[in-house]
């Protein structure tokens, strides 16, 4: 009579790849969402400069969002700092850099509600002309991108804080960097298309 016994693997099993099925879908919806996110920048580009009435020139407040796009680029850093505690097992330490993260982000969305509310009091709306509904589609976009990066990372504290996400359970917290990363990458792309290119 043969006994088998199970063990527990410190490591997830690799796909043919040499990535692991849960790193190697994110990687491929990341790819999708690049798609996503070049239809849109392209549809920016092509109708803000057949738009009437007003222009980016008008509404733009350049000093306010290249600040609120620096605190997005430095959560990118605490999102590093986070995986790299996990890996050392130091949780206390995650718990501190996903809240960061988790700030960060928050203040980016909450500045992009800002400028929104301002645009509509300059009379720039999504039905304004086709500058505006790009615009707003656009960035609007990429604000329920990180909104949804903000959960996930809270998701993330609430495990760590029962003392539900070990050591073993880097994986997690490195997935949801990567999504975190891109979301980052992805408004370098925007800003420098929608806020810096001269129309």
């Amino acid at each position: 009579m043969t006994t088998e016994i199970a063990v527990r693997t410190d490591e997830p099993e690799p796909s043919g790849t040499g990535l692991t099925n849960a790193k190697l879908a994110m990687w491929a919806f990341l790819a999708s969402e690049c798609l996503l996110f070049g239809a849109f920048i392209s549809t920016f580009l092509l109708y803000r400069r057949r738009s009437e009435g007003l222009t980016p020139r008008d509404v733009y407040n350049i000093p306010f969002t290249s600040a609120t796009s620096f605190i997005l680029l430095m959560s990118s850093l605490t999102m590093v700092l986070a995986l790299a505690a996990i890996q050392r097992g130091d949780h206390r330490r995650l718990r501190v850099w996903l809240i960061a993260t988790c700030l960060f982000g928050l203040t980016f969305v909450a500045g992009q509600v800002f400028e929104f509310t301002e645009f509509y009091r300059e009379g720039l709306k999504l039905s304004t002309n086709l500058f505006g509904s790009s615009f707003f589609v656009l960035t609007g976009i990429h604000g329920a991108h990180v909104t949804v990066g903000i959960i996930w990372l809270l998701s993330l504290w609430g495990l760590s804080s029962q003392g539900r996400l070990t050591k073993l359970d880097s994986e997690k917290v490195e997935i949801a960097g990567l999504y975190w990363h891109f979301v980052d990458v992805v408004w370098i792309v925007i800003f420098t298309v929608v806020y810096l290119i001269p129309q």
